[in-house]
């Protein structure tokens, strides 16, 4: 199975993210515009978790939740 990159924008279209999946693991990478990492999720886990490796969450593998509003 091959990486499958996913970019997230805002409502005004502006590049947040991205978020990089299909790794044999079931992770998924999540990065900012800039490319400095996030955090990442994981659906075989179901947890999410920040760039310091920090639970973000549990049972929610949820990538919208590494990134924050520009406007904060």
């Amino acid at each position: 199975m091959a990486l499958q990159r996913k970019f997230v924008r805002d409502g005004r279209n502006r590049l947040l993210g991205s978020v990089t999946s299909g790794y044999s693991d079931a992770t998924e990478i999540v990065r900012d515009a800039d490319g400095k990492l996030l955090g990442k999720t994981n659906r075989k886990f179901s947890n999410t978790r920040d760039a310091h490796n920090r639970l973000v969450s549990i049972d929610t593998p949820d990538a919208g939740l590494l990134f924050r509003s520009r406007d904060e």
